[in-house]
């Protein structure tokens, strides 16, 4: 079967947290169905997420994160399993929190998420998780050794989802940091409530993929945790939103801009389209370059001056064409900034250089 790409739309992946109700019921119904599987009812924990029998069975119908968190934690607690019966096994209450602890002392995110992926491989071995490199990025991967959908197709969805986005969230939890998704993949059909993967994974998405992945920059890996024990124990208490909620802050952001810039100069010739290619908004790209001490403009003119030396160094075009190439459109602007840029002109810059 070929795969299915599925584009986010730029105001879903601009969002900062996903709108008021745009969870799938579909995940509720999942949840309600493991306690069926436990032999148990499901009636306290849906009433407590405000969640009738009625509005359950709507194929289409949505509820909200806080509704979700709600219902997950009871089910959790009340079946006394993490996994809400996907493996062929419990994994007992206060499981991934365990797993959290085992990774707290890493020196970096790397470490800690191997960590995590070894040690989830203990407590069930229905999946294999595992790190692996992908270009300049890295893709945490998701190897079935089970038949996850013997409970139904939502049952194998489900589980995909929700151990990617646990994965996801702590990750970003570790280290204090939005990590901003290079793609995301399924090994299923795109399900009817497509969109709403967008706010759960924003970037790419793809369907009927060989495997269950996320992808993000390798440079994340590189970055010191920023959790103590007491950090902990507070986010024990309300976990689950971080498998729903969006980092503001991304401590990469001016590291990818920079690339950005540099890789694609006709495309990211404005805030917009420096934007677009992050996969974010205009107004989110300024405020959390702010946050970092940056500015899109100052990463601008940095990436003009580096263009403009290198070009000057290996060509022999003149300064009027370099001028153009990267992006002025007046050669007297050119010159006038470049000796604001070294402190000396174009000319003078090349004449300095070696023979």
């Amino acid at each position: 079967m070929p795969e299915t790409w599925v584009m986010p739309s730029r105001t879903s992946s601009a969002s900062p947290s996903p709108p008021a109700a745009a969870t799938p019921m579909a995940f509720a119904r999942v949840i309600a169905a493991a306690y069926q599987q436990y032999g148990q009812n499901p009636a306290a924990a849906l009433k407590l997420a405000q969640i009738t029998p009625a509005r359950l069975q709507q194929s289409d119908a949505r509820i909200t994160a806080r509704q979700m968190e709600v219902l997950s934690g009871a089910a959790m607690q009340e079946l006394d399993d993490e996994a809400l019966g996907a493996f062929s096994r419990k994994l007992p209450w206060g499981s991934y929190g365990m797993l959290a602890r085992a990774s707290l002392s890493a020196p970096n995110l790397g470490v800690a998420l191997k960590r995590w992926c070894r040690h989830h491989a203990l407590l069930a071995d229905d999946i294999h998780l595992k790190l692996v490199s992908a270009g300049d990025g890295v893709a945490l991967q998701i190897e079935e050794r089970a038949d996850l959908g013997c409970h139904g197709q939502g049952a194998r969805e489900f589980c995909l989802v929700h151990v990617l986005r646990n994965i996801h969230g702590l990750a970003c939890w570790y280290i204090d940091s939005r990590i901003a998704l290079q793609g995301a993949r399924f090994p299923f059909p795109a399900p009817p409530h497509a969109d709403a993967y967008a706010l759960m994974f924003p970037g790419p998405l793809r369907f009927d993929a060989a495997q269950a992945e996320i992808r993000f920059d390798a440079r994340y890996l590189a970055l010191p945790l920023r959790r103590d024990e007491k950090a902990l124990q507070q986010m024990l208490q309300r976990a689950l939103p971080l498998t729903v909620l969006q980092y503001r802050r991304d401590r990469l952001l001016v590291q990818q801009v920079r690339q950005t810039l540099t890789a694609h100069p006709d495309q990211a010739h404005n805030a917009d389209g420096v934007a677009a290619l992050l996969n974010i908004s205009a107004r989110t790209l300024h405020r959390q370059l702010k946050e970092e001490g940056a500015s899109l403009q100052e990463l601008k003119d940095e990436a003009r001056f580096e263009r403009a030396k290198d070009l000057l160094y290996r060509s022999t075009r003149p300064v009027k064409q370099v001028a153009a190439a990267v992006g002025f459109t007046n050669e007297k602007s050119f010159i006038r900034a470049f000796r604001a840029w070294a402190g000396m002109s174009p000319g003078e810059f090349r004449k300095s250089l070696p023979e």
